[in-house]
């Protein structure tokens, strides 16, 4: 189906910046989210979500879940809508939320489109009151298990759909459901194909078999309510960036002496080498990028690892002489493999 082009609206809307836009960082922190008068029309998201729509329609489901902006992502539950984070309304403030956690999540199309489709998923759930049919129970297991802090994650199981990071998935049956749902409504998925063999299709054989169901049909729930919208947070954006960095913060054990010798060994007698805090300072921003992509942790919460790196390194005045491809290579290993223990250890954070 064709793209809708822009309305006149939409494009003008383009043009105008907020006084806000030219705010210094430290300026703009100061700002209430109410006072952003910030709305999706106008916006990247407005064709995004008409993407959204245009894939529900494809598949016959007359649902279309109401969407505004708020601090987070989220689909409350008993509402069949969609809460967008308000930084990805204007790049002004994308640029300020990766300067804050150094990620901006949704922050690419194709991302924002997974994104839209999970949270779908859950909505949809809301307006057709799925989750309380006997089969969908037996297929995703009880909706009303309680959510944990951390889960513990299965990184190679076949029972489960491969669509956002951290196998979240394998979190809830809710989540479950929502990342099977948008793995089905992909049309780019090829799930047929691609889970072929795998546990995890006998559940995307589900959903498609349940979808067709209710194709065509009225949503039960049509609730319009909308769960913390922007234009009533009268808190500023500094007091949600402290909030986010405590709840993305530092979780992993500290590193010993003995973690850092393996990277940094005792050089030679007579080398002087260079400071090992160089070599970290100067890679950090290519190691927390790879290690977050290769874990599915937060880039903020790598970067505080590399920081308790760099406070160790600097204590026992490490040094090093080695190519800085071959250190940087082993520095990813050690990184990579701490974030999987941690995981494998049943402590990977649930984001909803």
């Amino acid at each position: 189906m064709p793209r809708r082009p822009p309305t006149a609206a939409a494009t003008s809307a383009r043009t105008k910046e907020p006084p806000w836009a030219r705010l210094s960082d430290d300026e703009l922190l100061g700002i209430r989210f109410c006072d952003l008068g910030l709305e999706i029309r106008g916006t990247v998201l407005e064709e995004r979500i008409a993407r959204l729509y245009d894939d529900l329609e494809a598949r016959d489901i007359r649902f279309r879940p109401h969407c505004w902006l708020s601090t987070d992502w989220f689909s409350p539950d008993g509402v069949p809508g969609i809460a967008i984070p308000f930084y990805l309304a204007h790049p002004r403030l994308a640029r300020l939320e990766e300067s804050q956690v150094l990620d901006v999540e949704g922050g690419t199309p194709r991302w924002c489109m997974q994104l839209l489709r999970h949270e779908a998923g859950h909505a949809l759930d809301s307006a057709y009151r799925l989750h309380r049919r006997k089969a969908w129970r037996e297929v995703f297991g009880p909706y009303s298990a309680p959510y944990s802090k951390f889960y513990q994650p299965k990184p190679y199981s076949r029972s489960y759909v491969l669509h956002l990071d951290m196998w979240y998935a394998q979190s809830h049956p809710a989540e479950d459901w929502a990342e099977t749902f948008a793995v089905w409504l992909d049309p780019a998925s090829r799930w047929r194909k691609r889970y072929h063999g795998w546990r995890a299709k006998k559940k995307l054989e589900y959903v498609d078999e349940l979808l067709r169901s209710i194709a065509g049909q009225p949503a039960p729930v049509r609730s319009r309510e909308r769960v913390e919208p922007l234009s009533r947070l009268k808190t500023t954006l500094r007091e949600h960036y402290t909030a986010k960095k405590a709840r993305w913060g530092l979780d992993f054990p500290s590193f010993h002496e003995r973690d850092l010798s393996r990277l940094f060994p005792p050089l030679p007698e007579g080398t002087k080498g260079r400071p090992a805090t160089a070599f970290l300072r100067k890679n950090r921003a290519e190691l927390r990028r790879q290690v977050a992509r290769w874990t599915g942790e937060y880039q903020y919460t790598i970067d505080q690892v590399l920081a308790e790196m760099i406070a160790r390194a600097e204590e026992l005045d490490l040094r090093h002489a080695r190519e800085d491809a071959e250190a940087r290579q082993d520095a990813m290993i050690m990184l990579t493999v701490q974030t999987m223990n941690y995981l494998h250890g049943g402590h990977h954070r649930l984001a909803r």
